[in-house]
């Protein structure tokens, strides 16, 4: 058991801890990680994406429906509930709202998804990698750039003399609706946006990609995961560790409540089965690196950012070693 949850995680745990030494030795810096933040953004997830995608069957997806709505309630459910909590309790403002529901809801499946299910599930992996990939990829992903690319406008949207004679601060409706329409056209035009939903309707549509084509992007595509951990590590060694209330909150619902109401409501609905534990190790996987990705894009929260994904990580050595222990 020792030996299936260190081969799990400790890999994750040492290539964010390179990074980190590397930057503390000064072999890189903070321009670097934003290189390397581009290089995995726009071209190493998005093919990793791709080819993890259309590598599945249709067949195969359609025989795992319970799977896959568990992940979509677990991932979209917990996100819409962040993000309102955030915004509209909380009153923070959208993108910080949309990064921390993305921090408490999106597990690092296509990251490192093979890394820690190929150990658990072996082959049968191959089908929560894919399914937990598209539901975050395909949703919540998208949404968040789409919230953090409006966030940015709205800052830098000036206000007219009329509204400010008036006291009002906010833009009429119609660039309001002008702003939206261009930001979700912005969206759509990111890599890690479109491939994904490219290779779902290719998979929808039941063709077929060559095997060789799929291994020619997957050499690139299998570097993502371990540049993103190290460009994480660059990032924290860069800003202070902050251990405040909102990102050991945020890092409590992603690595304990969230596996936690999966495996609880797969058992309560019967399902004792692979299903079950494949839905709730899923979900045990912590925080995708990419929110100190966007983070360091948008300039939102770097710093606690990169201290959730770090805390995430670390402590998935314990959270996902009882959620190993309970669904074994």
């Amino acid at each position: 058991m020792l030996n299936t949850i260190l081969g799990a995680v400790l890999p994750m745990v040492v290539t964010f801890l390179l990074g980190f030494v590397a930057a503390r030795r000064r072999d890189f810096g903070a321009k670097d990680a934003l290189t390397l933040n581009r290089m995995v953004l726009v071209y190493a997830v998005p093919l990793a994406l791709f080819a993890g995608t259309v590598s599945t069957s249709r067949a195969q997806l359609s025989q795992d429906i319970p799977l896959v709505t568990a992940l979509c309630i677990a991932i979209i459910g917990l996100y819409g509930a962040v993000f309102l909590l955030s915004n509209i309790a909380f009153r923070l403002p959208m993108s910080v709202s949309a990064l921390g529901a993305l921090t408490a809801s999106a597990p690092a499946v296509p990251f490192v998804g093979q890394a820690v299910l190929g150990d658990l599930f072996g082959g049968e992996s191959a089908i929560p990698i894919a399914i937990g990939s598209l539901v975050v990829n395909l949703t919540v992903v998208p949404i968040t750039i789409l919230f953090l690319m409006l966030n940015t406008a709205e800052r830098g949207l000036p206000e007219s003399s009329l509204a400010a004679q008036h006291g009002h601060s906010a833009s009429p409706p119609a660039s309001q609706l002008s702003i939206l329409t261009t930001k979700l056209a912005e969206t759509i035009k990111e890599p890690m946006v479109w491939a994904p939903v490219l290779a779902f309707a290719i998979v929808l549509s039941g063709l077929h990609v060559p095997r060789l084509i799929i291994h020619s992007l997957f050499m690139l595509g299998q570097a993502s995961g371990g540049v993103a951990l190290f460009a994480c590590g660059i990032v924290l060694a860069s800003a202070a560790l902050k251990l405040d209330r909102q990102v050991l909150f945020l890092v409590f619902l992603k690595n304990i409540a969230q596996p936690a109401l999966v495996l609880s409501g797969m058992r309560w609905l019967g399902y004792d089965n692979s299903i079950g534990s494949e839905a709730a190790l899923t979900t045990a996987i912590p925080t995708m690196p990419i929110v100190i990705m966007l983070a360091l894009q948008y300039h939102v929260k770097q710093a606690e950012a990169a201290s959730a994904v770090f805390l995430s990580m670390i402590g998935s050595g314990i959270t996902m070693g009882i959620f190993i222990a309970l669904t074994s």
